[in-house]
């Protein structure tokens, strides 16, 4: 399986466990963390693409989607280990996952080297990539996560990015070819999520 961050989530949940026990026993559900997360994802990627091409909005940026990464955590394990696990928030945990990562994407758009082509098929390719994981389900495979490049991985370029353009003055040259490789390994992506789950569903 190619390498992805994701493959690190065991070990964060399970860091995260005493305190998602903690929600439970106060009555936060599963769906209410996960309109939360999106929630302030969207208002965090309004306001920093209100204020681009000021640098020091995009500091928000990897401090939130670290946190984020929590609150996915957290959300997942409310709704399996705590009896929450519904319809309505599988629906709710995908749809609410490509608004946050379109709405945090954004905002790299109007920073020079990058530009609306680069960022935009980035976006696009996400919510495909996203798309062929969750249709894994439909021919009775999992739910893909495969990577290369996964929410996770995602999140890890664009708050290293969010940090460069935070911390000094202007990105470099490089980026603008680091925004389309990240888009090369959405594809690779994808074609993983595709084959893994025809070739899981087939040896079902």
């Amino acid at each position: 399986m190619p390498i992805s961050i994701y493959a690190l989530k065991p070990k964060f949940q399970a860091l995260l466990r005493p305190f998602a026990a903690s929600l439970a026993r106060a009555g936060v559900t599963a769906n209410q963390v996960t309109l939360a997360a999106c929630a302030i994802s969207v208002a965090l990627g309004a306001f920093v693409t209100w204020q681009a091409p000021a640098h020091w909005p995009f500091l928000l940026v990897p401090l939130w989607m670290f946190v984020r990464m929590a609150f996915n955590a957290i959300d997942g394990m409310l709704a399996r280990e705590f009896g929450q696990k519904s319809r309505l928030g599988a629906y709710l945990n995908e749809l609410t996952d490509v608004a946050a990562d379109t709405a945090l994407y954004l905002p790299f758009a109007f920073v020079t080297p990058l530009d609306g082509w680069s960022v935009g098929t980035v976006i696009v390719l996400a919510i495909v990539s996203e798309y062929a994981g969750a249709l894994g389900l439909m021919v009775g495979a999992s739910r893909r996560y495969d990577g290369p490049m996964g929410k996770s991985d995602r999140a890890f370029v664009f708050g290293a990015l969010g940090l460069w353009i935070g911390l000094v003055p202007m990105l470099p040259a490089f980026a603008a070819w680091l925004v389309w490789a990240v888009a090369f390994f959405l594809v690779v992506t994808i074609v993983n999520r595709v084959r893994r789950g025809l070739a899981e569903a087939g040896g079902a």
